[in-house]
């Protein structure tokens, strides 16, 4: 049977950078219309990532079979060859030489404020990387991408009858309520954390109820109150994991739907399902970045039965 699970996202880059002082400090307020200022950032720090590279970096970790769809820019170099390193198919990323990755550069102070700049990049031009292209599969996701694209590969996706999960996440604002709509008819799947839910609510009119019926399952996440997952007109409460140290929520949303995937594709069942993905998102938020945590796959299933005291295979 076919396991492989199609991964349209965003591939991106991320510069961290730390200000050991407090941007209050510079920033006056009264003088915010002509800001010209600059911070001294001793430490930086590179993490790769975006939502689909993320998504594929745990579930290779699961032993699962995941290839991108994504759109990557003329400095792909490093990160093509890191995914080729770890043993991740990058077939199907599409480079265009005209543009740059989709960056983040993030700069930090004492007090943990952020002033984030965000750069598209190549990610604006997903729709022209035709998910068709990258063969059949047994389920796919549509995660966060140019908005384009993610209209794009729904339709195509749809019409090749590939069951998908749709995880609009930060890009929802992105759409208006009839396209979203649409996205829920065209899915098998949706997945969304607990303020994103209220959104598509809010943004299309339907209630958790009526937006469930239209799918094999709605799995809306919340974080240390762990996820709910609703299908077959019930509702199934998976509990949190406790982490180990909570230090970096960056990523941990993609790790839980790296986990929805191999459940999927390995025909786990919802609760199993559930679970390995909440496991994930813990294992995750322990450590810096969305892909620096590193473990077996023997060592997750020996985590997973200590965490739930049976095996999820």
């Amino acid at each position: 049977m076919n396991q492989t699970s199609l991964i349209c996202g965003s591939l991106a880059i991320d510069y961290i950078m730390q200000h050991e002082g407090r941007f209050g400090d510079t920033l006056l307020a009264d003088q915010l219309h002509k800001v010209n200022v600059s911070f001294l950032v001793p430490t930086m720090r590179t993490e790769y990532g975006g939502c689909a590279g993320n998504i594929a970096y745990n579930l290779h970790m699961l032993g699962g079979d995941g290839r991108i769809v994504g759109v990557m820019g003329q400095d792909s170099g490093p990160y093509l060859a890191r995914l080729q390193k770890l043993g991740i198919s990058t077939n199907n990323i599409l480079i265009k030489g005209d543009s740059y990755t989709a960056q983040c550069f993030v700069t930090a102070d004492i007090e943990n404020n952020q002033i984030n700049a965000f750069h598209p990049g190549a990610m604006s031009f997903a729709h022209e990387n035709p998910v068709a292209n990258a063969g059949p599969a047994r389920v796919a996701i549509i995660s966060p991408d140019g908005h384009l694209g993610m209209l794009k590969h729904a339709a195509d996706l749809a019409e090749l009858k590939i069951p998908f999960m749709f995880d609009p996440g930060q890009q929802m604002p992105m759409f208006n309520g009839e396209q979203l709509i649409d996205f829920i008819n065209k899915a098998t799947y949706v997945t969304c954390n607990d303020y994103e839910i209220e959104l598509l609510m809010s943004k299309t009119g339907l209630s958790l109820p009526e937006i469930a019926s239209r799918l094999e399952a709605l799995i809306v996440t919340r974080g240390e109150k762990g996820s709910e997952i609703y299908t077959d007109g019930k509702r199934i409460d998976i509990p949190a994991v406790a982490a180990e140290a909570v230090l970096d929520p960056t990523g941990c949303g993609d790790a839980y739907r790296a986990g929805l995937l191999y459940g999927i594709t390995h025909d786990l069942g919802w609760e199993t399902t559930g679970r390995l993905a909440s496991l994930l998102g813990a294992i995750k938020i322990a450590h810096k970045g969305g892909q620096n945590h590193v473990l077996t796959k023997e060592q997750l299933a020996a985590r997973f039965k200590a965490a739930f005291g049976y095996a999820y295979e």
